[in-house]
């Protein structure tokens, strides 16, 4: 099920964080860059902002009960980002991540945005892939990342 977050999700969106970052991130990255304690509370409290503002769209996909997994994204501007995008790697290639991106499409297309945009980490394969197999195309490159780009389909 993919329904908006609550404030008391809080806890298990963190928890999903820390979880996929460290799969991708690892032997990358010092683990200190994110999965210190300074980096988790500094993502805590942007998504605790990011859930009260009502500034973002903040999504929950939810299976059991349990959340395991968010996209935080905005639906504002042609062109809004997709800031965050994280699946538990638990329920990897499961359709859960399916499930949530489309459910961030719907959001982009009631908004009436055509274009929107992403960052993802340059060595993140799996993810860079995935990206593309919902249509989303690379778009650039800055620094350790990937810019994409998605042409929302009309609803």
């Amino acid at each position: 099920m993919i329904r908006p977050a609550l404030p008391e999700d809080l806890d298990a969106i963190c928890e999903v964080h820390a979880r996929a970052r460290a799969t991708y991130y690892a032997g990358h990255l010092p683990a200190e860059a994110y999965s210190g304690p300074a980096e988790l509370e500094r993502q805590r409290a942007g998504t605790e902002q990011a859930i009260r503002s009502g500034e973002y769209t903040v999504l929950c996909a939810v299976r059991d009960e349990r959340v395991v997994g968010f996209a935080v994204l905005g639906a504002r501007f042609e062109g809004d980002k997709l800031f965050h995008f994280h699946i538990d790697p638990a329920v990897w290639r499961t359709g859960t991540g399916t499930a949530l991106h489309r459910a961030c499409v719907a959001v982009w297309q009631d908004a009436k945005l055509t274009t929107a945009r992403l960052y993802v980490f340059a060595p993140n394969a799996r993810a860079r892939a995935f990206y593309a197999r919902q249509g989303w195309e690379e778009d650039g490159r800055e620094e350790d990342h990937v810019t994409m780009r998605l042409r929302v389909p009309e609803a």
